[in-house]
């Protein structure tokens, strides 16, 4: 099909991102023509193209004729979210089949800007149409037409009910997040990320792990979204991929930002700022609030984990639901993330062990609290002061 031409270019041509860096430089696409170091007579692992190559079947492809039905012409009435990349719209399909109910899904519109919203576009299919795991969102199918009306560039998503993790953290309008739950939130994006650093044949770098990207399905169970930032880690004796920093700003990791070497470390930073975010209840970045207060990574750092102030930061809204000795943990593993030094970060499967260990001690907090509700008048609600706020 024309609309993956991009990925048919010849060896060492860059992608539209880099053309104007150094030609020294990794290709920042996954692509089954990028330079491998092989070690002895040990197979090369495929590529992300290769492997789509295997399972784009299982991908519907969609007129657009189909998808401006399903959202009444991309009524603004039905739009959901906008981003840099497009606006995104609830609709409802026919299922592939032809029988059944309609069946409500997310259709991403992409912006008409030329080759970049392409490569996005694109990475987005490549990947989503090779991963298998509850905790990234399942990609249904695209639509592709270069026609006299121009580019046209969707992608169709399964629909994901209760918004995102930033609207639950951030947003007035909607419900306050137990504490309890955002642990488990936060425990199946790390689940995801693990799966896409260590669970396919090629190591996947997410580079955009923000609070936004975590969507939340009907139970609130999280599922990672938005894969056109990612790309392949470094393959053989390659100990980083060579690209044009991109993301978010208040969410990138410095060495990053500063060399444009990725490596899965980038994505270890990003989850150490959305622990805090978890944590606080504050953005990553507050132009409202007061100077020494916008940037949360230099804000937290006047509130040590080990300090009596440490209670200072945690978010008023669940200020009698926590267990101190997990927001403690918590707090040490999002600077443990968050190290300077890109090695001595966690892994994420060694994030998903301590976010466990986490939730086991706040679920056995609130049954010792169950359990000493039905004392006196004013007795329980003493006991959980002195429990969830130490030294206030």
């Amino acid at each position: 099909m024309s609309c993956f031409h991009i990925f048919k270019a010849k060896r060492g041509r860059s992608s539209p991102e880099l053309r104007n860096q150094e030609t020294s430089k990794s290709n920042d696409l996954p692509s089954s023509s990028r330079v491998v170091k092989s070690t002895g007579s040990i197979p090369s692992p495929r590529s992300i193209p290769e492997m789509y190559k295997e399972k784009e079947h299982n991908l519907r492809v969609f007129s657009y004729t189909e998808l401006r039905n399903a959202t009444n012409n991309f009524n603004r009435l039905v739009k959901i979210g906008e981003g840099g990349f497009g606006s995104v719209y609830k609709g409802s399909i026919r299922p592939s089949n032809g029988l059944g109910d309609l069946v409500m899904v997310a259709i991403k519109k992409l912006n008409k800007n030329g080759l970049q919203g392409h490569k996005e576009w694109l990475a987005e299919v490549q990947f989503l149409g090779i991963v298998d795991h509850p905790n990234l969102v399942k990609l249904i199918g695209y639509c592709c037409v270069d026609g006299e009306r121009g580019i046209q560039r969707l992608l169709v998503y399964e629909y994901m009910p209760n918004k995102s993790l930033e609207d639950h953290l951030f947003g007035r309008a909607v419900q306050v997040l137990p504490w309890v739950t955002r642990l488990q939130i936060i425990l199946g994006a790390a689940q995801g990320l693990a799966y896409l650093h260590g669970g396919l044949e090629v190591q996947v770098i997410y580079r955009d792990f923000k609070s936004s990207n975590v969507l939340l399905d009907m139970d609130f169970k999280p599922k990672l979204s938005d894969f056109g930032l990612a790309r392949e880690g470094p393959m053989g004796n390659n100990t980083h991929v060579s690209t044009t920093p991109v993301g978010t700003y208040g969410y990138a990791a410095p060495e990053y930002v500063e060399t444009g070497h990725l490596t899965t470390h980038c994505d270890l930073w990003s989850f150490g700022v959305v622990l805090y975010e978890i944590l606080t209840g504050r953005r990553a970045l507050d132009r409202n609030r007061p100077t020494m207060e916008q940037k949360l990574l230099d804000w937290v750092k006047r509130f040590p984990a080990d300090s009596k102030k440490f209670s200072l930061i945690i978010d008023p809204r669940i200020r009698n639901q926590y267990s101190p000795s997990a927001t403690r943990k918590i707090a040490k593993l999002a600077d443990a993330c968050l190290n300077k030094n890109p090695k001595e970060r966690p892994t994420m499967d060694e994030v998903v062990e301590i976010l466990k260990q986490a939730i086991q001690e706040s679920e056995e907090m609130n049954l010792r609290l169950e359990f000493l509700h039905p004392m006196a008048n004013g007795c329980a609600l003493f006991v959980v002061d002195e429990l969830c706020c130490p030294g206030v």
